[in-house]
């Protein structure tokens, strides 16, 4: 039986799990999340707890048994607590500034990048070379992040660009003169 899959998704007070059909609707403090159920999987849903189960031990169920209870886990998290990526800006002149709901980011180019986060998504810039990107859904909040750094990755010679906070950045020695 698939290790993770086996352990049951602890229900905290104050979030509601409810299954309809195939549709997982989670309701907490932060917010609302659903998701679709795969057709093999089976779920049950007590009082304080939450199980995933599984038809059969072909590779592919014991797949779909541990994705979808780290699936269910990350939405009870995300309802609870929430999730959040810090965004690092390198680079002389390179900053960011909230603009209403949007992202403004000067990065280099010769004209400003601004970035409306989706639904449910929220950013923060606590300094100018600091973005903070808030929210219940796991996957949303690291792809907005993703979609961030993607603007001005990190580049291997003076390290410059938008990076992950505590992400290493791999250096190449740059040219050296012809003796």
């Amino acid at each position: 039986m698939s290790r993770i899959g086996k352990q049951p998704v602890a229900r905290p007070k104050g979030v509601d799990v409810s299954l309809d059909g195939r549709t997982l609707r989670v309701k907490g403090s932060k917010g609302e999340l659903t998701m679709d159920v795969h057709p093999d999987m089976t779920l049950e849903i007590d009082e304080s707890e939450v199980r995933v189960t599984r038809p059969s031990d072909l590779p592919r169920h014991k797949a779909l048994h541990g994705l979808t209870r780290s699936l269910v886990a990350n939405m009870v998290e995300g309802v609870t607590e929430g999730f959040s990526r810090t965004l690092e800006i390198v680079g002389v002149g390179y900053r960011a500034e909230m603009k209403g709901k949007s992202l403004g980011l000067s990065l280099g180019f010769s004209h400003p990048v601004t970035y409306d986060p989706p639904e449910g998504v929220s950013i923060e810039t606590p300094n100018q070379t600091t973005i903070v990107v808030k929210g219940a859904d796991k996957q949303a909040v690291g792809q907005a992040a993703a979609v961030i750094r993607g603007f001005r990755p990190p580049e291997p010679y003076k390290g410059k660009g938008v990076r992950y906070q505590g992400e290493q950045i791999r250096r190449k020695a740059g040219k050296t003169a012809g003796a």
